[in-house]
């Protein structure tokens, strides 16, 4: 399995973070994005830590969602306190970045939004560097309005420069937008993570993602244009949606691996 592979969370949702972490063991997957949900859940950061301590796969990155409580128009301190718990966790377990769904906006226009977000990420900026971690935004789909608001790669560059922190690059989000050569040049400075799934033509349902090499993202040729700009880490499967859970998550997610590596391999990663 290629060195920089690595497989998030998001398929294991129903299973425990135990199964997850074996389950990347197995397959020789040595990099994993776990969630907070699950983290924060009763026994979960505990769960974790047992489950790491037979070594394996190392927690790369820890994904949080923010500003939710309800949202970044009305938070009341919230995503504040559970970024501070999610920094902690993180740095327990040896996570290097958390990469953030920024919230909704409510009815804040999207530069109120960004203003917004700043502030209240400002004392988990520092918390987190302080720590030596560094805080991720993600592009995300228009879909996904109601718990994040820059939904193109150019958005969530803009956005990472006014609160300060780093970006995630998402290709399912963004393999359709224009310039992508160029945004993946400016993003890079900055880019701390690369997300990596598939797209079957006809799929409504959200999520809908599919294994690589099943669907019509030029998934090998955008990873070259990534390596190319000058990124040095790990690219990420997120696998969900109806066609992982119909072929089982162990599959979907150690064929997605297997084959994410080979592309790597040949692209001299």
């Amino acid at each position: 399995m290629h060195p920089r592979v690595s497989v998030h969370e998001v398929a294991f949702l129903d299973e425990s973070i135990t199964t997850f972490v074996e389950h990347c063991r197995a397959i020789g997957v040595q990099n994993m994005t776990l969630v907070t949900p699950l983290l924060m859940a009763p026994g979960g950061f505990e769960e974790a830590k047992r489950a790491l301590s037979a070594g394996g796969p190392r927690v790369e990155t820890v994904n949080h969602v923010f500003g939710a409580y309800p949202d970044l128009e009305r938070d009341s301190g919230e995503a504040a306190e559970q970024l501070q718990r999610a920094i902690e966790m993180a740095g327990a377990l040896g996570a290097r970045r958390i990469y953030l769904i920024t919230g909704g906006r409510g009815s804040l226009t999207w530069e109120q939004a960004a203003e917004r977000l700043a502030a209240l990420l400002a004392p988990g900026r520092d918390a987190a560097r302080a720590a030596g971690i560094t805080l991720l935004v993600e592009n995300a789909p228009a879909v996904n309005a109601d718990l994040h608001f820059a939904h193109t790669l150019s958005d969530a560059i803009t956005l990472a420069g006014i609160a300060g922190i780093g970006v995630c690059i998402e290709l399912h989000a963004c393999w359709v937008e224009a310039g992508l050569r160029a945004l993946f040049r400016r993003a890079m400075p900055i880019c701390g993570l690369v997300q990596v799934s598939d797209y079957v033509l006809g799929d409504r349902t959200s999520p809908c993602r599919a294994v690589p090499g099943d669907g019509v993202i030029p998934l090998e040729r955008l990873l070259g244009e990534v390596l190319e700009a000058g990124y040095e880490g790990v690219f990420d499967l997120e696998l969900l949606g109806p066609r992982i859970e119909a072929e089982g998550c162990r599959a979907a997610t150690r064929r997605a691996a297997e084959t994410l590596s080979e592309m790597l391999h040949r692209l001299g990663a």
